[in-house]
């Protein structure tokens, strides 16, 4: 398609549109007309309130009309997407051959505007309107309800895409130093006194919240009670004398610095850091009894609706999906939510012997209150700090 036809298509849109524009006024005018003779007998500052009402709508519908046809005639869009840390390699792959592929089919060019950080703290900064995310893909299920309870995405967006929202996918994965010198074989073995374990704030990062659950249901999922999962987990925090904000600065504090004598984290992530240079050697293994750790995206229809970015949101999620997308995750060390894509992958994972999940441990709203609410059982180890 050349420039002049681009220009005549663009001129042919917005004529239509002020057309429709100019129809659906002289509809409204004549509506106001009928109404107001049939509300002659209300006092006039109603019959003022239902004029100025009218002329709302009126203006509302020419406004989007004429927004309609410019949006779709632009030669770029700008997409905001908010992530947790660890995605930002895998959406370095991504991001470009989404761009190229809506370049192809729209002769449009896609601006991503991303942002990364702790999951829980990237989800607050959303819910107070200081990042207007168009598509968010997060550590937690349970921060995608956090906005949606927040009324910018709307009731049931895991309904809407593949797989209740799941779109990447992963384990717990337990580093050691070189040699594993403190011999730890199990989560069991990260309650030793002499083991100092490396983790981040659930309060604030999606890593948080799985060490934590990784480490209770290591326990409840093996047939322990309750009241033993609460004193081994407790055992582990209290010898941790900084929770870090996010799993990337748990990762910097272990690899980098060489902190700590054991890191739980995303396997995707020990993948990532073991292609690093200058990193100190260290071993890691993947417990047979695991948490499954899955991360959703949705669309933030509040703010797609406000830009006027609903088809190309939409169109980044599906291709999040596709076989070119989930290969990438796949090549960084996710477990494709592809089964297909998950049995042919370049990285042969360990296998997991008993996967639990989140419904495991009484689902994501039981989740918040029991562990993670004010005062609950995460406030309690902590208060014994």
């Amino acid at each position: 398609m050349n420039q002049q036809q681009v220009w005549q298509n663009s001129v042919t849109s917005i004529v239509q549109s002020l057309k429709f524009a100019i129809a659906a006024s002289s509809q409204l005018v004549r509506f106001s007309g009928q109404f107001l003779k049939k509300a002659q007998h209300l006092g006039r500052s109603v019959q003022a309130y239902i004029v100025l009402f009218l002329l709302g709508v009126i203006l509302t519908a020419s406004i989007a009309a004429c927004s309609a046809a410019s949006g779709a005639n632009q030669s770029e869009v700008k997409l905001n997407l908010v992530s947790f840390s660890v995605t930002k390699a895998a959406h370095d792959q991504i991001v470009p051959k989404f761009i190229e592929k809506w370049k192809k089919e729209h002769n449009q060019n896609v601006i991503f505007e991303r942002s990364y950080g702790g999951s829980l703290a990237q989800t607050d900064d959303i819910i107070a309107g200081k990042q207007e995310a168009d598509v968010v893909h997060l550590a937690l299920p349970l921060d995608v309800v956090r906005i949606e309870e927040a009324g910018l995405i709307n009731f049931g967006w895991e309904d809407r895409v593949p797989r209740r929202g799941v779109v990447s996918h992963s384990v717990a994965a337990i580093v050691t130093r070189e040699g594993n010198p403190k011999d730890i074989q199990t989560w069991a073995d990260l309650a030793k006194e002499d083991v100092n374990v490396i983790a981040a704030n659930p309060q604030t990062s999606g890593i948080g919240v799985w060490q934590f659950l990784g480490l209770w249901g290591s326990v409840t999922q093996e047939g322990g009670e309750p009241q033993q999962a609460l004193d081994f987990v407790g055992k582990i925090y209290k010898k941790i004398p900084t929770l870090t904000k996010d799993a990337r600065e748990a990762s910097d504090l272990f690899f980098q610095q060489g902190q700590g004598d054991a890191l739980v984290t995303y396997e995707n992530e020990v993948i990532l850091a073991g292609t690093g240079t200058n990193l100190p050697k260290t071993s890691y293994f993947v417990p047979p009894l695991n948490i499954s750790i899955d991360n959703p995206v949705a669309i933030v229809d509040k703010n797609v609706d406000k830009h006027g970015t609903r088809e190309v949101a939409a169109a980044f999620v599906d291709f999040l999906y596709s076989d070119e997308a989930q290969q990438e995750f796949a090549k960084l060390g996710y477990r494709s939510v592809n089964p297909f894509i998950a049995q042919g992958g370049q990285v042969q994972f360990p296998p997991i012997k008993t996967l639990f999940n989140a419904q495991d441990l009484g689902g994501w709203s039981l989740i918040k209150e029991q562990f993670f609410a004010n005062g609950a059982i995460f406030d309690q180890i902590k208060g014994k700090f």
